[in-house]
């Protein structure tokens, strides 16, 4: 299970439509489509975007070209765009597997931006559109997977934080009682002193007493 669990896989979003499904599409129309299906096989991805943005010009609600930009988006990194770009092409579309190739999609999006939440909500979409999904499955899995241990790795840090706290409160309460501690040995060696000093102080005046009792006469009587 967890061998199969590695890697999402991204396949599915990159495979690109060929064909163009609106009916009165211009033939000038379909050369710029061609061209910018041909530049996407070539990896010319910034290129083919343009070529599409130019379609789209022409037919702005043709969700195949928006679906193709989506993609050709997608190969450049530019997730929050390209989602856009699917969400778009589902509301135009009618064709149920299309529209569950485009939620995939968005799955895949928010799963390279590990948003994973949000992937998850999607390929469980894509999932009830077509349940025979294997890539839609897998990465649900994997998501679940990775969601769990990311809930996991919170928990552990929450304890961590928890147990350097109480560490650090016990730390503290040891300092205080080595300040507490210190400071009674210094009033006990300050209450020592003064008595010293007291005990001297007496037995000078004692001293002082029998030195002025020797040194008086006799008294006359």
């Amino acid at each position: 299970m967890e061998d199969c669990m590695k890697t999402f896989r991204f396949i599915t979003c990159l495979v690109l439509m060929l064909t163009i499904t609106a009916t009165g599409f211009s033939q000038a129309a379909n050369k710029i489509v061609a061209r910018a299906n041909g530049l996407y096989k070539e990896g010319k991805f910034e290129e083919a975007i343009a070529e599409y943005k130019k379609a789209m010009e022409v037919d702005p609600e043709n969700e195949t070209v928006i679906y193709n930009l989506g993609n050709a988006v997608f190969k450049k990194e530019g997730f929050d765009e390209a989602r856009e770009a699917y969400e778009r092409s589902i509301k135009l579309s009618t064709d149920k597997n299309f529209r569950e190739r485009n939620t995939y999609n968005k799955g895949v999006t928010y799963t390279r931006q590990k948003k994973l939440l949000e992937s998850i909500t999607a390929y469980k979409t894509a999932l009830k559109m077509d349940p025979a999904d294997a890539d839609a499955r897998h990465n649900l899995q994997k998501a679940l997977y990775e969601l769990k241990k990311q809930n996991q790795s919170g928990d552990n840090n929450k304890q961590n934080d928890q147990k350097k706290q109480q560490q650090q409160q016990k730390k503290q309460q040891q300092q205080q009682q080595q300040q507490q501690s210190k400071f009674n040995r210094k009033q006990v060696e300050q209450l020592m002193k003064a008595l010293r000093q007291k005990e001297q102080e007496i037995q000078q005046k004692m001293q002082q007493n029998r030195n002025r009792a020797a040194g008086q006469p006799d008294k006359d009587w």
